[in-house]
């Protein structure tokens, strides 16, 4: 059996928690980084968080970076960036109760929950987080930095541009195109395509909000711990 590789998960949020019952026998996880210093020491489940010093401690362990909400998640292409890490080094982390077809392509640094099925010729890109039981349908494309939430069904052929958030429960019809920045709010039902850094949401979904939300600071370590809720 192939040998587990040492993973550091960043920041110490929901999503990180969560990313522990995913971790199967792939992952031999030796603790969370964050920026925030009230956060470090051991975490409830006997794991210990870091600072970013722990990205060159343990060189060799690969990193997961999960931050982002539904207040932050524009944020979080520069979060990650400024971890200033090697494409290489990311990880990518499937649940071994997901699905997904090996017709359909993965970039790096996502997380992939438990149920979640992605199917034929579905590309998701980078640095993408995929709540349980979503389903993926044929031949979409999920642009990086995007956050998917749970319960999400996606039909064929769509398309979710970079650095968007799906709130769970939604579903969006196929041949559709949500573009950059865009937010669907939960439970929506999103029948036509959305508009660049617009907020919809409903059933059918409408347009609440052309202008983006206001965005949390990147730096310094508050961008951190906002992002983490």
């Amino acid at each position: 059996m192939k040998e587990a590789q040492p993973l550091l998960i960043f920041p110490y949020n929901g999503n990180s928690l969560e990313a522990l019952d995913c971790l199967g026998d792939a992952y031999l996880l030796i603790g969370f980084v964050d920026d925030t210093p009230g956060k470090r020491g051991i975490d409830p489940n006997g794991y210990p968080v870091f600072g970013r010093e722990a990205f060159d401690r343990f060189s060799d362990a690969r990193v997961l970076a999960v931050p982002g909400s539904p207040r932050s998640y524009r944020a979080r292409k520069d979060i990650i960036r400024g971890l200033g890490l090697a494409e290489e080094r990311f990880a990518t982390v499937i649940h071994p109760a997901a699905r997904v077809s090996p017709l359909a392509s993965l970039g790096v640094n996502v997380l992939i929950m438990a149920g979640v099925v992605v199917t034929s010729n579905a590309a998701i890109g980078s640095h993408i987080c995929i709540l349980p039981n979503t389903v993926i349908h044929h031949d979409v494309a999920i642009g990086d930095w995007s956050l998917i939430g749970s319960n999400v069904t996606i039909a064929g052929n769509t398309v979710v541009e970079e650095n968007c958030y799906i709130g769970s429960g939604t579903s969006l019809m196929n041949g559709i195109r949500i573009r950059n920045g865009a937010l669907v709010g939960l439970g929506s039902n999103v029948i036509g395509s959305v508009e660049a850094h617009a907020t919809v949401a409903g059933n059918p979904a409408r347009e609440i909000r052309k202008k983006p939300w206001p965005e949390l600071p990147v730096h310094p370590c508050a961008s951190v711990r906002n992002a983490s809720n």
